[in-house]
């Protein structure tokens, strides 16, 4: 993990990973050549039984991006969301997850589902607002999933839309800063 972050830091310098195509290919590529194993990101795979994730800070990127983990309770998913105009790479670690993906929904109505895909171990997936909303569901009944996701710039509140009606609110979307000993916190 270490290495990826080192890496991420030299690909982004004091930007972050802006609108430079050249850049946000890079970091995709960093993504998903991370080959770290579960021994690797195990002690920020933290998960609180009786919640959908859990999102877990691994490194706060100097404030040019946040580098998270999250851990997805089996038959569990985020709500559709924003990402308030950052960049996300999400790169799957363990199990499967599922991305729905949405257009803004006009004035009065509901965001309309574009596509759904599976993401599997080591695929990488690439969401910005102008692409449009998103949600992210594990479609596992029995088991967790683990995915490692990179905001730039980082943000702590998003939009969240309610599929039924569109309503929207404001959701927080801040991380739980881990205390990690190199112990191993598993999931």
């Amino acid at each position: 993990m270490s290495d990826l972050i080192a890496s991420l830091n030299t690909c982004m310098g004091d930007t972050g990973l802006g609108d430079n195509p050249h850049t946000v290919r890079r970091v995709r590529q960093l993504m998903h050549s991370y080959s770290g194993s579960a021994s690797d990101w195990s002690q920020y795979a933290v998960y609180k039984d009786g919640t959908r994730y859990t999102r877990n800070l691994v490194d706060d990127g100097n404030g040019k991006y946040n580098l998270l983990m999250l851990v997805w309770g089996a038959d569990q998913e985020s709500p559709i969301h924003d990402h308030a105009g950052s960049h996300c790479m999400m790169r799957l670690l363990e199990g499967q997850l599922d991305e729905a993906l949405y257009k803004w929904p006009q004035a009065d109505s509901v965001p309309r589902l574009v596509c759904t895909r599976p993401l599997r171990e080591e695929s990488v997936a690439y969401m910005h607002d102008r692409i449009g909303l998103h949600r992210i569901a594990n479609p596992s009944d029995t088991l967790r999933a683990v995915s490692l996701h990179l905001y730039s710039p980082p943000y702590d509140m998003c939009k969240t839309f309610d599929a039924q009606t569109g309503n929207v609110q404001a959701s927080s979307c801040s991380a739980e800063r881990l205390h990690t000993s190199g112990s191993g916190i598993h999931h």
